[in-house]
């Protein structure tokens, strides 16, 4: 699956997994997240707020979330 980013530089992880609808709630997000259930470019990242950029890889659930630029 893929994020485009529209007019912007990054999205917050959290923002990212809800939008996505991989979570329900931000409160979700944050728990998944804290849990260490998320990689970044494969490795487990526990920065909630984490900025996700234009080529990042993001694996979740048995989900994978690349971010694309939104040409």
């Amino acid at each position: 699956m893929e994020f485009k980013l529209k007019d912007q530089e990054y999205i917050e992880l959290m923002k990212l997994l809800k939008f996505m609808g991989l979570t329900d709630t931000g409160g979700e997000s944050k728990l998944s997240i804290d849990n260490g259930e998320v990689k970044i470019n494969g490795e487990v990242d526990l920065r909630r707020r984490r900025k996700c950029r234009l080529g990042d890889k993001i694996e979740f659930a048995g989900e994978t979330i690349h971010i694309v630029d939104e040409t």
